[in-house]
């Protein structure tokens, strides 16, 4: 049974951001670090993937839907020209270790946690690593993601929207603990804690100026300057984010 967990999301390939938090105390004292996807999606893939790797036996990660798109991106499996250009660029730069880790990463996850019992870990949903589910979502869609779930999982963590949240669904807790390196709502780097039974919410802020100044420096992306301007200095506000995700939750379906 895991007695500490630190829940990281939603890296992004954005390597200040993730060092910031793995320098967190509360991270480095954890037992266990789970990633729950999109690791690499972003300008600095290598880097970021490396950086994991590093961590050994410390760190847990988890599919998510950009890790196994870029994977296809990278084996030709999926036509480059319909993807996101730095999805595109991403793929291209993974050698061939990388793209064997993240087409293996399991999803989803399930764990024993002290004061939890078992945890889910995903990324979009427990079912579905690309599917939207957010802190307003109504019960029914809630009910429907869940439904396939055993009794005894009373928590479960998720990722994909980038947006910070707890909240109750008919007893189970579920918990986004946002994103490290594509952060909406507020700059910075988010994270959770799970630990005696507890959740905390943590917002690690760092230097965004040196970050966009380091990935511009770093990375051969074409874009990284202007792409780590807007999505690691200059975030999309949550009311953005919460318009562009609300559709995809199956709210206003017949």
């Amino acid at each position: 049974m895991v007695v500490r967990v630190a829940v990281l999301s939603d890296v992004h390939g954005v390597l200040p951001a993730l060092e910031a938090v793995l320098d967190e105390p509360d991270v480095r004292s954890a037992d266990l670090i789970v990633a729950t996807g999109d690791h690499a999606a972003g300008p600095q893939p290598r880097a970021v993937l490396d950086r994991l790797r590093a961590l050994g036996d410390r760190a847990l990660l988890v599919r998510g839907n950009a890790d196994r798109e870029l994977a296809a991106l990278a084996r030709g499996e999926s036509p480059a020209d319909e993807a996101w250009q730095i999805d595109a660029w991403a793929a291209r730069q993974l050698r061939d270790e990388d793209v064997a880790l993240l087409a293996g990463l399991p999803h989803p996850v399930t764990l024993d946690v002290d004061g939890f019992g078992r945890v889910v870990f995903c990324h979009g949903t427990p079912r579905d690593d690309e599917e939207t589910v957010l802190v307003d979502t109504r019960l029914d869609r809630w009910a429907e993601v869940f439904a396939e779930l055993p009794d005894d999982v009373r928590t479960v963590v998720c990722g994909h929207t980038h947006m910070p949240f707890t909240r109750l669904v008919d007893g189970r807790l579920v918990v986004n603990s946002g994103s490290v390196g594509m952060p909406y709502g507020r700059a910075g780097a988010s994270w959770a804690l799970l630990h005696g039974g507890q959740v905390q919410l943590r917002h690690t802020p760092f230097d965004a100026d040196a970050a966009v100044d380091r990935i511009a420096g770093e990375s051969d992306y074409p874009d990284a300057r202007a792409w780590a301007e807007r999505y690691v200095r200059t975030v999309p506000t949550d009311t953005e984010a919460l318009h562009a995700f609300g559709p995809r939750d199956g709210r206003g379906a017949s």
